[in-house]
This record gives structure tokens, sequence and C-alpha cells, in this order.
């Protein structure tokens, strides 16, 4: 990889991000005292991972709900979570929590202003550093991406696996080669938005590429063959059981997952992973037993939810059971989760689940229209 960028090909880019620069509203530089950096590093956390759109109006909401880092680290985590419902990716939401307790406490509510201040910081990794650092504080730091990674592979038609950290290393070299001396956040905002917009993974519009002059892969013809990846493996799936165990008064036990780990810190309907040789009542119950040391009475199948993770599959089998008591005869047991609770259905709303128990609800909702 020896091939260098022209000179004018920073220059062109900025011309383009002039031009066509998409008004996000995360993009308001010139506010007072720590209120762009706090916007810009919200931004970049709910950008790890997913689209522009879906992340628009959970900003609007947290900015509403939350206006400055010291609101939101005086905020509950369960609010925090259950604003961020049906956004993903969960750990980001505790990691920003108490990033932003620690901006608040021993940074005196104003982000660190240098990379090396910000990867203090829980959920910021060397990407979201450099974005932070180059947009809100204007300091020349580059970032790298998989836009910016495909990109970059194409300009420069780099034939190697992209996903080797020799390669990724490379990438960042050339990400801090080619940054001009000034204005390095719009140049960084313009390379994320020519990966998403122009020279997306499929099809790109090389037609009306703003830097096409500069493109090696798009002279050589080899820019739907950039950049290059490994086959990915085929996704694991499980078959996985859920409780909606009722008492007598009505009420369903959901419980709280143990705060690390997937999923942490969200509420769900009880349950877990079938094994080899169970059925899946067999499964619910061995589960129910492991995780809150109960017993109950297993029913009727009430809904199958399919849901797909990052890394795997499943497909969520839910019951209806009937409480028999728990095993000591006192009380529910957290040997497997953070917290229990009885609730009524229309007190579920209150508590913030993933998205496969959200479907669990939104049938347990639909059934009792049915009934009324």
């Amino acid at each position: 990889m020896t091939e260098s960028l022209s000179p004018h090909f920073s220059a062109d880019l900025l011309a383009w991000y002039d031009a066509q620069a998409v008004a996000l509203p995360w993009r308001t530089p010139g506010l007072a005292d720590d209120a762009y950096p706090y916007r810009v590093w919200l931004s970049e956390i709910m950008l790890q991972q997913t689209q522009v759109e879906t992340v628009r109006p959970y900003f609007a909401r947290f900015m509403a709900a939350y206006p400055t880092v010291n609101d939101l680290a005086a905020a509950p985590l369960d609010d925090v979570l259950k604003l961020w419902e049906g956004l993903g990716y969960y750990s980001r939401a505790r990691n920003l929590h108490r990033a932003a307790q620690m901006v608040a406490s021993e940074f005196g509510g104003r982000f660190p202003a240098s990379v090396e201040g910000l990867l203090r910081l829980p959920g910021i990794g060397r990407y979201t550093a450099g974005a932070i650092a180059s947009i809100a504080f204007g300091l020349r730091e580059p970032l790298v991406d998989g836009n910016v990674i495909r990109v970059y592979a194409r300009l420069l038609d780099i034939p190697d696996d992209v996903t080797q950290p020799r390669v990724q290393a490379r990438f960042w070299e050339i990400a801090g080669q080619t940054l001009p001396e000034q204005r390095a956040g719009d140049f960084n905002q313009a390379l994320m938005d020519l990966g998403r917009l122009v020279c997306t993974p499929r099809s790109p519009d090389c037609v009306s590429c703003p830097v096409q002059a500069h493109c090696l892969a798009l002279e050589r013809g080899t820019q739907a063959e950039r950049p290059v990846k490994p086959r990915r493996a085929p996704t694991p799936h499980y078959e996985v059981t859920a409780g909606i165990i009722w008492n007598e008064a009505g009420q369903v036990l959901i419980a709280q997952r143990p705060h690390d780990g997937l999923l942490g810190g969200l509420w769900e309907f009880p349950g877990g992973k079938q094994e080899a040789g169970e059925s899946l009542p067999e499964c619910l119950m061995r589960e129910l037993h492991e995780e809150l040391a109960i017993s109950v009475r297993v029913g009727e199948e009430f809904v199958v939810v399919k849901h797909a993770f990052t890394h795997f599959k499943i497909t969520l089998h839910a019951f209806t059971c009937a409480y028999l008591g728990p095993d000591d005869g006192i009380a529910p047991q957290t040997l497997g989760c953070a917290a229990w609770v009885w609730v009524r259905p229309d007190e579920l709303s209150r508590f913030s689940f993933g998205k496969a128990d959200r479907q669990v609800i939104a049938a347990l909702e639909a059934r009792r229209g049915m009934l009324l």
C-alpha cells in the first residue's frame, strides 16, 4: 500500500461538503460552554453501528430530557435505558451514563479537549475520540470507521483484507496523512458523509462522486471488490424460552438482567436458552429454577418471536405460566438476575425491555384488546 492521494483531494472533498453538507441536529458549532462537545459526543455514541435516520428522534428526545451532561449524569440509569429503548446495543447507554457521571464529577461538567482525555471515558475508543476531538474542539485528529475504510480502500484500490490489524493500522496512517492543516472536523465529517451517501457498500454512486478523479478503484474497475473482507461464518441460532408468569392477583413476573453483559440492565420475561435433549417446557422450568429459584406450571405457548442480534439469532418461545411459588417458600431469589418485580400488564410500559420482549408485550396487549 504505497499509493498516496493528491494534495488536491482534501480541497475537492471540502468543497463538496461546503455545498452539500447534510443538516443534522448535532451539527451546531458555536454553542456556549460545553454544549457543542456534549452534542457531538451524544451523537457519536448513538451513531455507533446505527443509521443516521434512526438516531435523529432519539437524539432529539435525549436533548429534551437531558439538555446538559450534568442532567444526564444525575438521571437514574433505568430512565436512561428506557429513553434508549429500541436503539439497541445497550452497553452504549450504560457507558453513556457512566461517562456523563465521570465528566460531571472529575472534569467539572466539561469534556476533556484531547484524545488522551477522551479515551479515559467509558464507551469511547480511538474512532470516537478522534471524532469528538476534531469536530467539537477543532483538533487535527484523524478517525477511522467502516465508512472511512471503505472510502480509502477504493480511493487507493487496496487489495488487502481490511479486517487485519496491520491493514487497519495502515488506514490510520492514511487518515492522518490526508488530514488538511485546517478544518479537520469538517474534513472528517465530509469523509463520513461521502461513505454514507455516495461511496456506499453496494452500488456506489461513482458518477456523482466529488472525488472520482482521485479514485484508483474507479479507474481500474475494482470498486465493487473493495474493501476486501473475509467470508462471514454462518450465524448461530438458538431456541430460547420465556415465561409469562401470572400470580393470583393478575400480575406478571419480570426480571432485570445483570448490568454487565448482553442487554444489561433491561427487563425481561425470565427464561433462557434451550439445552440439548430437553423440551421447551423443561428448558423454561430449569431456567426459572436457576435464575429465580421458583416453580411454575407451564401452560400453552403464547407467542413465538424471531430476533437477530449482532452475532447470533434466536427464536423466542413465550409460554403462559402459573406461579406455584418460590423454592424456599419465602420469595424469588436473584440468582441469575439483578432484580425482580410483580407488575400489572398495564405497568409494563414503565420498564425498559429489549426488542424481543417488547414483541411479547405487544402480543399481550393485542390479546387484551381482543378480550375487552
